[in-house]
């Protein structure tokens, strides 16, 4: 199979199902209403972070417990948030194949989130019909996902993809804030 096919598959691997891994990603769920929220999100958007930096040595041989840590993380909107901005134009190749990795191993319950992260940067790489793709995806997990629903409207509106990606750049350092101060 062509590299070309490869990045436009969002079938799940066996991964995706495997026990011991899924067990390792419930194991980094951030919980809503734990009096270390903070704390979790400020991890979780790290782990968003060093992950990237991981993958563009390692790919998809990065460590298990680190893609792991970044898909139960990505349950907090706020870390959700801060990864949708984490990347830039020197960024992006990394990040595309990051999100498209983690879509496909994501277990049931933890797709949408990253679905709809790898959905913006196929949006903003003009690749409409692969972000509705990645959209189905989030819907089959989580079918009232508000990201999900945002962004079809988004998307669905014509918006032009430089200036979704300008507004997401400007929201970073807000995320970013809040997270982290």
């Amino acid at each position: 199979m062509s590299t070309e096919k490869q990045a436009l598959s969002l079938i799940p691997t066996t991964t995706a199902s495997d026990g011991a891994f899924i067990s390792l990603v419930n194991s980094f769920t951030v919980i809503e209403d734990s009096p270390d929220i903070n704390e979790y999100q400020r991890e979780g958007a790290t782990a968003v972070i060093d992950l990237a930096g991981e993958f563009e040595k390692f790919g998809e041989s990065s460590t298990p417990q680190n893609i792991a840590r970044v898909l139960g993380s990505l349950s907090d909107i706020q870390v959700r948030d801060f990864a949708l901005g984490s990347h830039n134009a020197e960024s992006f190749q990394v990040y595309w194949a990051m999100w498209h990795y983690l879509l496909q191993v994501a277990p049931v319950g933890y797709v949408a989130p990253v679905a709809c992260l790898f959905a913006t940067l196929a949006y903003e790489k003009g690749d409409t019909q692969l972000a509705y793709r990645a959209l189905n995806r989030a819907t089959e997990d989580q079918p009232a996902y508000s990201l999900t629903i945002l962004l079809r409207r988004v998307f669905g509106s014509g918006w032009p993809a430089g200036a979704f990606a300008a507004m997401r750049t400007e929201l970073h350092p807000k995320v970013t804030a809040g997270i982290f101060e």
